[in-house]
């Protein structure tokens, strides 16, 4: 009996993702364990096993389709002793077959762009005269971004079928603008069409990041609290851990020791540590710091968990790979998702403060701006010291704002006597 191999749930949340590249094409043989595609969620790419032995007999969702639900049908398997040949394709599969001769559109080796969007593959276009248009969800896609008639192209696929070479040497129909039909376009301010310019679609990830800060927005009442903090310990602090440990290729950054900070501060004021769940308060028992990482295209948030209980050459160790593998597209859903409290670290680009959105659901993140040679008042005199601002936003539905105050307080004397955060 032939097997549906369907989209895959990579993580609790995940409503949909693109299946950005087949590693297996019709005709092949696969075992379980076989790693037969990479598919795109809004932060990584993830291998998709093989779970059943057996013969791809068709393959029904094109590589680089975006918005594929989970549990749509994405292939047929045929099983031991069935001709593929004779398998048809297994229902569910919201995109039309890939036949075996088109083997570009089923296992193309390109490499995908870092997570797109949730976009529904479009349906079958009609013609005119009624008759159903014959092409690729490639090519369907391509079309509705350069806002192409497929009616008035000829197909040079399989039976007529229109394939992505035809609509990309087709003209736009008039009433586009940039290649993306004015239909879905958003509505532009007044003039700003007679501006040069071009349409850039949103990847997921952007869509992502811009869904989940505008419900922060509009849902957490956010509370800030800002202290300047000295540094000049913490740095002289950090120097030295780095010409001790530099024969064990471990060198600190400033971010490595406020992680630590953040998280033992969290330890010292619980009441922080805690997220709002409706008629109910989460209180968590460790510090999980998500620390932000700018991609390219957009920003991801992997975690550094029960922080307060590593040393901070292990925090550093652990960054690094985390940073390297989210940059990478390579982090596991279980390494960005979850986290009990964020960090997000500006100061490398001169910023001198700012207030960052909370990342939903938790319910507080800090923010820290540049260490700058400021006048500062030591022992009663004024002097030159260098002094850096860091800004707390807090939920103020689960975080009083004194409460708030107190973790401020025990971050600034953490930082400022850094010898505790060897503790």
């Amino acid at each position: 009996m032939p097997i549906a191999i369907k989209m895959p749930a990579l993580s609790p949340t995940m409503e949909e993702g693109t299946l950005s590249k087949w590693l297996v094409k019709v005709g092949d043989q696969v075992s379980a364990g076989d790693i037969m595609a990479e598919i795109e969620t809004d932060k990584a790419t993830m291998e998709f096993e093989a779970v059943d032995e057996g013969v791809i007999a068709h393959i029904s969702v094109a590589e680089g389709t975006e918005g594929v639900k989970v549990g749509e049908v994405i292939a047929t398997l045929a099983e031991e002793g069935e001709d593929p040949a004779d398998v048809k394709p297994a229902a569910g599969g919201g995109a039309a077959p890939v036949p075996a001769s088109a083997p570009a559109a089923a296992a193309s080796a390109a490499s995908p762009a870092p997570v797109h969007a949730a976009v529904p593959t479009p349906p079958p276009t009609a013609s005119a005269s009624g008759s159903r248009v014959v092409a690729s969800p490639l090519a369907k896609r391509i079309a509705e971004q350069k806002g192409v008639d497929l009616s008035a192209i000829s197909g040079s696929g399989p039976n007529g079928r229109i394939v992505k070479a035809d609509v990309e040497g087709a003209p736009a129909q008039a009433g586009t603008a940039g290649g993306v039909s004015a239909t879905r376009e958003a509505p532009a301010a007044a003039g700003a069409q007679e501006i040069p310019h071009e349409v850039e679609k949103l990847s997921g990830m952007r869509k992502t990041i811009a869904r989940r800060l505008t419900e922060s927005k509009q849902q957490i009442p956010h509370i800030y609290l800002t202290v300047d903090i000295r540094l000049d310990k913490l740095l002289k602090l950090r120097s030295e851990i780095n010409a001790s440990l530099e024969s064990q290729g471990v060198k600190l950054s400033v971010n490595d020791l406020l992680i630590k900070a953040l998280a033992k501060s969290l330890e010292a004021v619980p009441v922080c540590n805690v997220q709002f769940a409706g008629d109910t308060l989460l209180k968590f028992s460790r510090a999980d710091i998500s620390v932000a990482v700018s991609i390219d295209g957009g920003l991801i948030t992997p975690i550094v968990k029960d922080a307060g209980s590593k040393t901070v050459s292990a925090i550093s160790r652990e960054m690094k790979d985390l940073a390297g593998r989210a940059r990478d597209g390579k982090l596991t859903p279980q390494e960005y998702q979850g986290g009990t409290a964020s960090l997000s670290n500006m100061g490398m680009f001169g910023i001198k403060q700012f207030e960052a959105v909370i990342n939903p659901p938790q319910a507080m993140i800090m923010a820290i701006g540049a260490g700058e040679k400021r006048p500062h008042v030591v022992d009663d005199s004024l002097q030159i010291a260098t002094v850096m601002s860091a800004t707390g936003s807090f939920d103020h539905r689960a975080i009083d704002g004194a409460d708030g105050a107190q973790l401020m307080k025990v971050f600034k004397e953490l930082i400022e006597n850094p010898l505790g955060l060897l503790a």
